[in-house]
């Protein structure tokens, strides 16, 4: 049995750029999927987030609608309300890496307002490429790459990434009012954007750098995880 750590978001908000607060928090299905599919296959997963603040989940990510449906969206919402680890995080900054099999980030605009500058994170992020182990991120959770960068060139520069693209971001309706666009940043820290067709499966593989550019690429990008344990 592989001992798994989730990162995710302590952020209930992104800050847009007129100052304004849009709700957020993790994406459900980014968390739900890897999670089912880790602990159905017999796997701990343990939850570290800054300061070990209970992850906030994204109330539109619940809905029917995001979901392709209402049974689908209760589905999910049933894994998060059985998942007893969301309940009880760890403080990422007592987070060793070498205690874990494999890291995972689910997404969400809430990794944009705080994984993106944490100092933790990107020690974590850090140790586990240096390690070999299996590193996954998903969708806007690459924000969290832009942290290895602070004060250097990020380890990170060079390697093959996807992650939640622009012409995604103006679908959504936020690319106007966002501070940043994450495939902007990510070009600007030195790595490969591969870029896949809109809201479709898309993991991109380097190294043991796993990625996956929606929430729709989760579930494939967990068991690309899966395969390499």
């Amino acid at each position: 049995m592989a001992k798994i750590l989730f990162v995710l978001t302590g952020a209930d908000h992104w800050t847009l750029n007129d100052g304004t607060k849009h709700p957020t928090g993790f994406w459900a299905e980014e968390f739900a999927a890897p999670y089912e599919a880790f602990t159905d296959a017999g796997h701990e997963v343990v939850i570290a987030s800054p300061g070990a603040v209970v992850p906030p989940v994204d109330r539109g990510s619940l809905s029917a609608d995001a979901n392709g449906g209402q049974e689908a969206a209760d589905r999910v919402a049933a894994i998060l309300e059985d998942a007893t680890e969301l309940k009880n995080p760890i403080d990422l900054a007592k987070v060793n890496p070498a205690d874990y099999d494999a890291v995972f980030y689910p997404g969400g605009h809430g990794p944009m307002e705080d994984l993106a500058v944490n100092a933790d994170s990107a020690r974590v992020l850090t140790e586990t490429l240096d390690s070999g182990k299996p590193l996954a991120i998903v969708c806007h959770a690459p924000a969290a790459l832009l942290a290895t960068a602070q004060g250097g060139e990020s380890p990170f520069r060079g390697y093959s990434v996807t992650a939640f693209t622009n012409s995604e971001e103006i679908q959504a309706g936020l690319a106007d009012k966002a501070p940043w666009l994450l495939q902007d940043r990510l070009g600007e820290l030195g790595v490969s954007f591969d870029e896949g067709t809109p809201w479709s499966p898309n993991v991109v593989v380097d190294r043991n750098l796993y990625t996956g550019q929606n929430p729709a690429s989760s579930a494939p990008l967990a068991q690309r995880v899966l395969k390499a344990l």
